[in-house]
């Protein structure tokens, strides 16, 4: 009961956490002004100033902010002063003069200034300056013309460690710790002679459930050859997931280039699995001459499909709940907009909200590690089979 209450205790106090950065968050002026490149800050500012009193709520904005990636982890602003933790920006231009550039993205001033003729562009300079979205995109660098504006000829390779980038490091990192330790309690004989202690304990039954659930289920004798990559799947996907849910780190498992990765690293598994019959039954369905016709594209088109769906579904699962959670943030303002009585007094009907999908999110990140691995394990074991259709195909795996 002790733990219970601890746990609703750190949910609720991280969602007062999460309604505080959202207000300080809107109150901050996040209008970008283009200068020079030693840094300083360009009067350009001038019409954003005088127009911020009339400035509205944009809640698509700070929403796409949120789950976007960037250049820095931004946790909290204190009178207009953001806290963040800048990170490293690495850029690269053919053009004369340019060259290797190395710095850190605090040099930008928070989108407000250019630094070593780059800019990070920002959507309010965007609108400010009429520049065309299609053109000109929230969030990238782009190189500073004599006029100080943004150029989008002029080419720019941003090789930067943004936030995604820092934090697939970090839970890299925390995955190899992590393991490498249980590993080395087992070779010293804790968890065999002994019962599992520790990080062990909590680690060893979801090992289990995995070896049980997944691989030996859909693999058969085969699936200790496909453990390590299950296993890392499982909980590099949750690893990942866990993280994000901390305010101020990045969504990486809703951004559609991590998931892309794994599942084109499902995809190379699943060819390397398979075998003659496999390709046989692609090529050449068990079915009637004039529907294999119909039949022989969508196998082919079948090959792709599957990780496909393991790309998006992954990412719309992920992304959606940090959506929702942010939205319902949101929704305190513009009801507070609307008449500040009206936003205090929905106020904890929307925290509540946000503390439920939150708690929901926590079973999502399970759910969503298990679901990846699960449909990588039975798609493994219908290439290594070789049949989509019958039963009886299974006599004909050959076991390595």
């Amino acid at each position: 009961m002790v733990s219970r209450s601890l746990k609703s205790l750190l949910v609720a106090a991280f969602s007062l956490i999460c309604l505080f950065f959202s207000a300080v968050l809107f109150a901050q002026d996040g209008t970008p002004k283009a200068g020079p490149s030693d840094g300083t800050p360009s009067p350009s500012g001038e019409k954003a100033e005088a127009g911020e009193k009339g400035e509205k709520l944009n809640p698509s904005a700070i929403i796409l902010e949120h789950v976007a990636d960037g250049h820095e982890f931004h946790f909290f602003t204190v009178a207009k002063n953001p806290v963040s933790i800048p990170l490293p920006v690495i850029l690269y231009s053919p053009s004369p003069g340019k060259g290797w550039s190395f710095f850190m993205s605090s040099a930008f001033q928070h989108g407000k200034a250019s630094f070593k003729g780059y800019m990070l562009l920002e959507g309010e300079f965007i609108k400010e300056h009429g520049l065309d979205e299609k053109t000109y995109k929230a969030g990238k660098v782009y190189a500073v013309n004599e006029a100080g504006m943004p150029d989008p000829l002029m080419p720019v390779y941003d090789l930067s460690l943004t936030r995604n980038v820092v934090q697939v490091l970090i839970s890299v990192l925390l995955l190899i710790w992590m393991m490498t330790g249980i590993a080395k309690q087992y070779a010293n004989g804790q968890g065999v002679k002994t019962a599992p202690r520790g990080l062990q304990g909590a680690v060893e039954p979801v090992i289990t459930f995995v070896r049980d659930e997944v691989g030996k289920s859909n693999l058969g004798a085969r699936y200790e050859k496909y453990m390590p990559l299950l296993l890392t799947i499982f909980f590099f996907i949750l690893i990942n997931a866990f993280i994000g849910l901390i305010p101020g780190t990045a969504n990486v498992t809703g951004n559609i280039a991590f998931t892309a990765v794994l599942g084109v690293i499902s995809f190379i598994v699943i060819l390397l699995s398979s075998n003659k019959h496999y390709w046989g039954h692609i090529a050449w369905p068990p079915v009637p001459l004039p529907v294999k016709f119909i039949m022989i594209p969508v196998e082919i088109m079948g090959l792709f499909t599957k990780p496909f769906a393991l790309i998006i579904r992954l990412f719309a699962n992920m992304v959606s709940g940090h959506i929702i959670i942010l939205s319902f943030i949101c929704l305190i303002f513009i009801f507070g907009a609307m008449n500040a009585a009206l936003g205090w007094g929905t106020s904890p009907f929307f925290v509540l909200l946000a503390i439920f999908i939150y708690l929901i999110e926590l079973l999502v990140a399970f759910i969503q590690a298990f679901i990846f691995a699960n449909l990588t394990a039975v798609f493994i074991g219908q290439a290594f089979e070789g049949s989509h259709h019958g039963e009886g195909d299974h006599d004909d795996a050959v076991i390595v």
